[in-house]
Formats: C-alpha cells, structure tokens, sequence
C-alpha cells in the first residue's frame, strides 16, 4: 500500500483510469486531500530538536533525536480519521506526533539508523501502554510516517487519539535513514521496529509521558507480517522491558511461498498489483543474495533495463506503475515465470526466509484480520498464519471484513483493533492482565 503526497488528487484520477496498484489507496489520498488542512498539517520544526546526550549512543536502540512534527487537537484528528471514511468515534484526545531517530542495523548487522514516529495523546493516563504500529508497502522514502502526512499516520493518530503511545517505525531506508529499503527482508525490519520501540521509551520517558511496558503489535500489509515477527521476538524475550499484550495484524503475506505467488499467477492477486509487489520484492532481495546476476535474465526488455532504478526511494507510486507493464507475463521472461510457479533453489530459500513468522506459539492473543475481497494480499495468507499458529497450539481468530479490499480491509478493521485494545488496557488496569480474548 502507497501514498503519494504531490498531488493526491490529480494522481487518484489517472491511477484510476489505468486500473493501477491498490485501489483502496485511491480512497485515501482522494478524501484526504478534501480533509481540513489541519489535519494534513502540523508545527513541523517549530521546535527545536531534542538530541539526546552521547552516552552509549552506538547501542540498538538509542535515541539520537526527538523532533516534533505536528500537534493536532481532537476534533483535527477525527476529521483527519474520517475524511477517507474510518470510524472515528475511539477518538479521545488531540495528538502530538514527534519524528525519532535512532540507531539499528543493517540486514547483514552493521550499524546503521533509522527514523520513525512517536505519537502522543494530548490526555489520558500519564503512564502510557504502547501500540507498535508497522505500515505496509511504501516505495518513496517520503511517505514514510515519520516524513508524510497521509495515508502512513491515519492508524496511528487513531490509536494515539484513544489514550495509548503508538510507534510506528519508518523501516530501514524510508524516511530519513540512508540507504534503499531492504523491502520485504522481514528480519530487518523486525529489528528496525524492536529498536524502535526502545528508542520509544526513552523518548516518552524524556517528554514525561512514561511507557508501561505493555506492547501491542498491529500492522497492515507488509507490516502485518512485520507485527507478527516483532511479536515472536518480543515473547521471546528480545527485551525483557516490553511485554507482548496482543496480537492484531491485518491483511499481511505471511505465506509468500504457498499463498501470495500462487495468487499472483492465478489472479487471485490484482495483475498491476502482482506486477508492482513482485518488481520491488525482487529487486530489493536481489540486493540480499544472489537471485540473478542480470536484470534480463529475469525481466524483459525493456524493463529490465530500468526496473531498478525505479525502486530506489525517489519514485513514487505512480511513476513506478506508468512504467511497468499490465502481467507478470509482459513483466517477466518465460523462464523466470517458470520457476515462480515451480520455485526452487535460492528463490525459494528467499521465500522461506521471509515466511515463517506465524510459526510459533504466541501466550498473547491473536486476532488475524482479513477480507475475502482483497486481491492484494488475499486471505489464504491470513488463512495458512492461523494454521501455523494452531500447529502450535495457539487458536487464532480470523477476522474476515467481506468483499472490501485491500483499502477497505484496513479501514474497516483499525477502528475495531482499537476497540480491543480499549478493553484489555481496561482489563490490565482493573488488575485482571492482558491475556483476554
């Protein structure tokens, strides 16, 4: 899922009338550009920066710099919410937003940063739980949620708006990190969302809105799958500060092997779709490990000769798609077409590098939401996660929202994620834990 923040409503017209990627994204950028200009908006820079002080500033983690990017009150937020159509009515509290940076790691594990947002209630208890929000499929590094006033902030503005911290990581390479997002490398972006939490708790403790301690992990799309990997780690102990309450992703590819490729040949999955997700998966492993040593010997002429210029973070969405082709079958060579659909060898280990993350068995609870319409990441991927989770012995609840897709799968489900997490921070308060269903 993209954003694009130039001119949403110019681009929603001509993407609609090619039929482009992610129709829901459509939805956003059209009615947020309608939305009042204060909730698009916030005192970006009218603050100096908060830097942190140097002591061990090379650990995992630390807090290098807290800016402010906007101050919404709450009736900004809910309009903000409501403008491409998300119930609204879990908004509380007006939000401040700040911009992190902080250090992390590489894939291969040399230093590195990366930026993210912290969101605030402007209300509510003083000591905050935590809500670890990871975005889904961004190609500018200046959609980022930390960067972009869009799409990336309406989940967390909610979640913020109704009395918890939300921290939502940019990812390695979007926002302001150097480098090219590693995309779809679920280890590190699982790293860069830990190490954003921890920068999280010391940049609430130094606003004096301190954490509790207890996380819960959403995420959409390729933060779906990010959500349930930072929840493995953080019930295994990864950071022994957090405590890991539930589990709510939504619509992500957890099953990139036995689910999202085979709906990417059959037409399950949207071919522009298809087209989009596969050209940036691909380039960006190629960067990982040795998927091919030439672009031709994997996209046609003449797109293999430019697609991987096209995913180096200054391309937006609409450019990208104006470039590519209709089908996976005008994008790729006959012979790499093959081994998608009979994949082996080092694509298939990457596939399975990057599957996996529902199988273990999470104490917290787990609801999988999902939507029987959405042809960007069709349910069998939520569907294949609940039977890892059972294998495990832990009973996940699939949440299907219908016939809406890939948009309207994350629409419809944020307002009822907050609703949940509503009554298990009431349950934790009353002394009762967080382990409901």
């Amino acid at each position: 899922m993209t954003t694009d923040t130039r001119s949403p409503v110019r681009a929603g017209r001509r993407r609609t009338a090619r039929r482009t990627v992610a129709a829901g994204t459509l939805l956003v950028m059209t009615l947020l550009a309608a939305a009042p200009a204060a909730t698009a908006s916030g005192p970006a820079g009218a603050a100096t920066a908060i830097t942190a002080d140097r002591q061990g500033e090379t650990r995992r983690g630390t807090l290098l710099d807290i800016t402010p990017v906007a101050a919404l009150d709450r009736e900004e937020v809910a309009a903000f919410v409501s403008g491409p159509g998300i119930d609204a009515r879990g908004v509380r509290y007006g939000v401040t937003a700040h911009r992190l940076t902080y250090r992390t790691v590489t894939p291969t594990g040399a230093p590195t940063t990366a930026t993210g947002l912290l969101v605030l209630p402007r209300g509510g208890p003083h000591r905050l739980s935590l809500v670890s929000d990871t975005h889904g499929t961004m190609v500018h590094r200046d959609y980022a949620p930390s960067v972009g006033e869009g799409f990336g902030r309406l989940s967390p503005y909610l979640y913020a708006a109704g009395g918890r911290a939300v921290a939502a990581p940019d990812y390695l390479g979007l926002g302001r990190g150097p480098g090219r997002h590693p995309y779809m490398d679920t280890r590190s972006s699982v790293s860069a969302s830990l190490d954003m939490l921890r920068a999280a708790r010391q940049a609430a403790r130094r606003l004096d809105r301190p954490l509790t301690g207890d996380v819960y992990a959403t995420g959409f799309s390729q933060g779906g799958q990010v959500a349930m990997g930072l929840g493995r780690e953080l019930a295994g102990g990864a950071d022994r500060g957090f405590r890991l309450r539930a589990l709510a992703p939504i619509s992500g590819p957890y099953d990139i092997e036995g689910s999202e490729t085979p709906g990417a040949l059959d037409g399950r999955v949207e071919p522009r779709s298809a087209v989009f997700y596969f050209s940036y998966f691909l380039t960006a492993q190629n960067r990982l490990r040795p998927l091919y040593r030439d672009p031709a010997e994997v996209f046609r002429a003449p797109y293999a000769g430019f697609v991987e210029d096209l995913f180096d973070g200054a391309h937006g969405e609409e450019e990208i798609t104006e470039r590519l082709p209709g089908t996976l079958e005008e994008l790729f060579t006959a012979d790499f077409l093959e081994k998608l659909r009979h994949p082996s060898g080092e694509l298939l280990r990457t596939f399975r590098a990057n599957d996996g993350t529902c199988d273990w068995r999470p104490e917290a609870p787990v609801r999988l939401y999902t939507a029987t319409g959405d042809r960007d990441v069709p349910i069998a991927n939520s569907r294949a996660c609940a039977a890892d989770l059972a294998r495990h012995g832990r009973k996940a609840t699939v949440v299907d929202q219908g016939a809406v897709n890939h948009f309207g799968a994350f629409g419809t489900s944020v307002p009822r994620i907050a609703e949940w997490f509503d009554a298990m921070d009431a349950r934790a308060a009353r002394g009762g834990g967080g382990g409901a269903r």
